[in-house]
């Protein structure tokens, strides 16, 4: 179980981590997400998901959000070393788990390649 953990110091978790992405940040959009990366000063990866009422309520977007940091925990190899914010489309509702999954981890991979 040593690979599936998201511990606290790999969460982008206060307002300041989140808006530097405003600044210089690659943006990498799917059907369904924006995937906002920045390479941070040698801390590994973090990561941060959003999903905005346009999606859905409350409990929808939590959903969601569970099923972003599922993918996290399983996929911790296809993230490079950065700050990822992970940001939910309309329509991220609609898909189940090997949806997402397949979604991102080809932005993933276009993602790595961009960094390579």
């Amino acid at each position: 179980m040593s690979g599936s953990e998201f511990p606290k110091s790999e969460r982008l978790r206060k307002r300041p981590e989140f808006t530097q992405f405003n600044d210089g940040a690659l943006k990498m959009h799917t059907q369904h997400f924006l995937l906002l990366c920045k390479v941070n000063s040698g801390c590994g990866t973090r990561i941060g998901f959003t999903v905005s009422k346009k999606v859905g309520n409350a409990v929808v977007r939590n959903s969601i959000k569970r099923r972003l940091r599922e993918f996290y925990r399983q996929n911790k190899s296809l993230f490079i070393a950065a700050d990822m914010n992970i940001v939910a489309k309309k329509g991220a509702d609609l898909l189940d788990y090997h949806q997402i999954t397949t979604e991102l981890a080809a932005a993933l991979g276009r993602l790595r390649k961009k960094y390579a």
